[in-house]
């Protein structure tokens, strides 16, 4: 059985919510949640937490040495090259990618994403170029080769910070997307926003214990027993730091 390894990114200095990454949910960090739940996941191979050189994210270092699991430190906004360095010095030939502000990432469709990588034979493999899942389940998986070449060809700064627009922009590489049955996609479990945290806090108070892990279908059927809990944070736009990233450097359409 083949399997991956999953690259966390994470950083205490988010704009919008900072140390978000280390605030509680149901009594541990959020960042705890989203190690045990990649880790959880069968075909995931080992989990490596990806932070920066920047003081702000020593905090990140001693949490995440506590759990016993590895822990890079690189460019601070350049992450294209962060996964880079990390994905090169562990020798990860293929590699997952997760951001730290999803405790909900569901291990089911991980695996999901993984099988339809290495099924298909794809470069790249995830279930956000037609987006159906909800936000905050948004799993990506690509080849150290293909990763290399987008170290090495992409320029612009969102290509930069965001890891894989490059590849996903680029016909030349072969990609798959996994597609819910249902589309979900209408659905907000990240967490980028105060808003988001009062969910994330309502959804795992009510639905965590210890070493048992829910998954997408328990939160949607908690949401769809309290609408008022899904309402929270409805409002707030899909992709909202990658459209800033297109603007701030001229390629918003």
């Amino acid at each position: 059985m083949r399997k991956a390894s999953v690259i966390i990114q994470a950083r205490m200095g988010a704009s919008r919510l900072p140390n978000k990454v280390l605030m509680p949910l149901a009594g541990k960090p959020v960042l705890e949640h989203v190690v045990r739940r990649c880790q959880h996941a069968q075909l995931v191979e080992r989990v490596i937490v990806a932070t920066t050189v920047d003081s702000k994210d020593i905090p990140i270092v001693n949490f995440v040495s506590g759990l016993n699991i590895s822990v890079f430190c690189g460019a601070v906004n350049d992450v294209l090259d962060r996964y880079y360095q990390a994905a090169r010095l562990f020798g990860i030939r293929h590699i997952v990618r997760i951001t730290a502000d999803c405790p909900i990432i569901d291990p089911d469709i991980i695996d999901r994403v993984i099988g339809e990588y290495f099924d298909t034979g794809a470069d790249y493999a995830t279930n956000t170029l037609k987006e159906t899942y909800p936000d905050g389940e948004d799993v990506e998986v690509f080849s150290f080769d293909i990763l290399s070449r987008a170290w090495n060809d992409a320029k612009i700064p969102s290509e930069r910070e965001h890891v894989t627009p490059y590849i996903r922009k680029n016909d030349v590489f072969k990609k798959t997307n996994l597609v819910s049955k249902v589309d979900l996609s209408q659905h907000r479990w990240t967490l980028d926003e105060p808003r988001d945290y009062d969910k994330l806090s309502a959804i795992f108070d009510a639905l965590y214990k210890e070493d048992i892990f829910f998954h997408m279908k328990d939160v949607l059927n908690f949401l769809s027993d309290h609408p008022e809990v899904d309402r929270i944070n409805s409002d707030i736009n899909r992709n909202e730091g990658y459209t800033k990233s297109l603007i701030n450097d001229g390629g918003a359409s």
